[in-house]
């Protein structure tokens, strides 16, 4: 997806969530997805780099969205975790982002709709695969 296009299903995303903007909204959907990691496997997981990375959960860490702990994996490492007020977050994200597609697709015909929906899990799965 182009990068203007995420930026603004992001601002979508994050319009009334406290704490959240366009830029740290992958952090947070990537610990979301990932569950509990450190920093540098998080800004792997999410193609940022560890700098920013770092820097937007410092951010959502203020929000108290975020927290930090010791890495069970590795003693000189920290873990970056979601707190609840994030998982409500992503909760309210995720409803929104409901409703963004089914706005965008409410004028498409239901085998249209379903056709797309199976096509781009197909396409995102593919992503994956290949990524690995």
């Amino acid at each position: 997806m182009l990068r203007g296009i995420r930026m603004y299903l992001y601002d979508r995303l994050v319009d009334g969530v406290e704490g959240v903007d366009a830029t740290t909204y992958p952090v947070l959907s990537g610990l979301a997805r990932g569950g509990p990691t450190s920093a540098t496997r998080l800004a792997a997981f999410i193609g940022l780099d560890r700098t920013a990375t770092t820097r937007y959960a410092s951010r959502l860490e203020s929000a108290g969205l975020l927290r930090r702990a010791p890495d069970p994996e590795d003693a000189r490492a920290t873990r970056l975790e979601l707190t609840s007020a994030a998982r409500a977050a992503v909760a309210a994200m995720r409803d929104t982002l409901t409703q963004v597609f089914d706005d965008l697709l409410g004028s498409w015909s239901g085998p249209d709709a379903d056709q797309f929906a199976a096509a781009l899990e197909r396409y995102s799965t593919q992503l994956e695969m290949n990524r690995s």
